[in-house]
């Protein structure tokens, strides 16, 4: 590792070479066992004399900071001193402020997962294979090596632009060409690419209420007006808009974080309000790969004759999230300014990670992932609703769910804060959830719960429940 020594004038650089080194040392910049730089290495890359160096060196050996071993190379000893930790940063925090909306923003919990984790949003890892994705990769990387390691389209791996385009046509009844498609790093950034491309500061955006927290916090940094508009049991209540909003985001195949799909009759009703105001719509189709009962809806693309319908789409919930690829579909007439808006943010996703995946759609292995995944959340979510049901009865209202990765129920007694202190209680005893109240709701509306079933192991189901019924009764 290349060691930064600075060397002011040319007096006793020894002296200045020594407390460089020795004080990374204790600070722990250079951990025990750590090797230095030879001797003639670092004197040429200091120009100073090889003994100039030597003279250090031997200094540090002495007092124990560093060991030689003839032939190997020199070492921070392992009995070095070394300074006690300190708490917090100790630079000084700077003149710079950050914008004051930024310190509304949350950072979600990355804390290890309860083991009865209905957490939302989260897949199942174990399920994910492993063993295939391994083999594509390589020969993606052999593929990568074979053409060169230079950047990629800016628009995304085109066999795998292709392979979606295929792919939502099968599954989702829309006609797509892969030169409306942009390949994202999940659903954030497409999102965020959508809104600088349509959107300037003070523009008005509607949003679902309750509704998808990090989309509402990506709208507001980028200096929208951010309108909640309520949801019921058909969806977005589309005669609450504002006739000035110049987009509206919504996740109509299953409402986040509710659970509800939109009517056909809401979603005919949506377009119209587009059309008569102008308005355009992001359509979050972020987990309807999972769907268990009832007719397949039309997505609001597909309904959508004028071009003002923005589709999005993540692999985050059906591979993994650890991958960040999502997609968003276009009209022709944004196409290029979106490709320019990815360019300057982030030029390009990982191409490796793309072509893979191209690869896992291509040979038919996506389709069967999705096929064993649906099977098993349909039994998760099954038997999450015959033990609220069955169990929970006077505490709790399930609402419908015939897709996704999550069920919401609502409290039937319960305020804000008790419902809260019961998902505490839960907690402490190693069930882990969400409420309600961590998503922009008024208060004014009912208290519930969220529960995820797409990370929590089907035997754990029920015990998990068996605890939270225990918070409930405490």
């Amino acid at each position: 590792m290349e060691v930064h020594i600075r060397l002011d004038g040319r007096r006793n650089l020894s002296a200045g070479i020594y407390r460089q080194l020795r004080q990374a040392i204790i600070d722990g910049v250079l951990r025990p066992g750590e090797a230095l730089p030879p001797t003639r290495q670092l004197a040429a890359r200091l120009s100073v004399s090889r003994n100039t160096v030597g003279v250090a060196y031997d200094r540090l050996a002495s007092e124990g900071y560093i060991t030689a071993q003839v032939g190997a190379g020199t070492y921070v000893s392992f009995r070095a001193p070394r300074a006690p930790q300190r708490s917090g940063n100790s630079r000084h925090p700077g003149v710079l402020r950050p914008q004051p909306h930024w310190s509304s923003v949350e950072l979600p919990s990355l804390l290890p997962a309860r083991q009865y984790n209905f957490r939302t949003g989260a897949p199942d890892g174990s399920l994910f294979p492993y063993a295939a994705w391994r083999g594509l990769v390589t020969r993606e990387l052999r593929s990568i090596a074979s053409r060169g390691n230079g950047y990629g389209d800016t628009a995304g791996h085109r066999g795998l632009r292709e392979a979606i385009a295929r792919h939502i046509a099968i599954s989702r009844g829309i006609q797509a060409s892969p030169d409306d498609l942009t390949i994202t790093t999940g659903t954030q950034q497409a999102l965020d690419l959508v809104a600088r491309v349509l959107l300037a500061p003070g523009d008005r955006v509607a949003v679902e209420n309750p509704g998808y927290l990090p989309a509402i916090q990506l709208l507001h940094s980028l200096g929208a007006k951010v309108v909640r508009v309520p949801v019921d049991e058909e969806g977005l209540v589309v005669d609450a808009l504002p006739k000035s909003a110049r987009l509206v985001y919504v996740t109509p195949s299953h409402q986040y974080p509710l659970g509800v799909t939109m009517s056909m009759r809401r979603r005919e009703t949506l377009l119209s309000w587009a059309n008569r105001t102008g308005s355009a719509i992001v359509e979050d189709d972020y987990d309807s790969e999972f769907r268990f009962d009832g007719r397949p809806l039309d997505p609001v693309h597909a309904l959508d004759t004028a071009g003002r319908v923005v589709y999005i789409g993540t692999f985050s919930k059906t591979m993994l999230p650890a991958l960040r690829l999502g997609f968003v579909l276009v009209p022709p007439a944004l196409r290029e300014a979106v490709h320019k808006a990815k360019h300057v943010t982030d030029w390009h996703t990982n191409t490796l990670i793309q072509g893979a995946l191209a690869r896992f759609i291509d040979d038919g292995e996506y389709a069967r992932h999705l096929r064993k995944l649906n099977r098993l959340y349909l039994t998760r979510r099954d038997r999450i609703l015959e033990i609220l049901e069955r169990d929970f009865a006077d505490v709790l209202e399930p609402l419908p769910s015939i897709a996704g990765m999550h069920v919401a129920a609502l409290s039937k007694a319960m305020s804000f804060a008790e419902l809260d202190a019961v998902l505490a209680r839960a907690l402490e005893q190693g069930v882990q959830l969400h409420s309600l109240s961590r998503y922009p709701v008024d208060r004014g509306d009912r208290p519930g719960l969220v529960l995820g079933y797409g990370a929590i192991a089907t035997e754990d189901i029920a015990e998990g429940l068996r605890r939270l019924r225990a918070a409930f009764d405490a």
